[in-house]
């Protein structure tokens, strides 16, 4: 049965854990690729203020985390990334204002819960770093 504890405590788990690794890493893949486009130079330069060279740096920071989060390797450094990225979207991009409506923060607060929640687990079971086990578990 679908109900039964002992499945939900393996096969269940690692399940939860691929699908929240692949949702994070395919949102942050989504907005890494969009950032590579012309439009995001205007928002660097204008509203916030930053130089235009570091429109690839921030698209790349969350372009290969994204990747990386999907196949399981790196995991715990990637999120760690992505948490680093998500904290500046809130205090410097959004300036923490409205949890809700407009310049809302609270999409950047549920990635950073998440990131933070495969930091603290690991990729879990289903993740090439499980499979290949050559790599250090610190660095899963």
């Amino acid at each position: 049965m679908l109900t039964d504890a002992k499945f939900s405590e393996g096969k269940l788990n690692d399940i939860v854990f691929m699908g929240l690794r692949s949702a994070i890493g395919v949102i942050f893949i989504a907005h890494g690729v969009s950032k590579f486009g012309d439009g995001f130079v205007g928002f660097l330069t204008g509203p916030l203020g930053l130089p235009a060279e570091m429109q690839i740096p921030i698209a790349l920071a969350e372009l290969i985390p994204g990747i990386l989060l999907i196949v399981g390797v790196l995991s715990r450094i990637s999120a760690s990334l992505l948490s680093i990225i998500m904290l500046g979207a809130i205090f410097y991009v959004k300036g923490a204002a409205n949890l809700t409506g407009e310049r809302a923060y609270e999409l950047d607060l549920i990635l950073l819960a998440a990131s933070l929640v495969i930091i603290v687990m690991g990729p879990g079971r289903v993740s090439l770093s499980h499979i290949v086990k050559k790599i250090p578990r610190p660095l899963h």
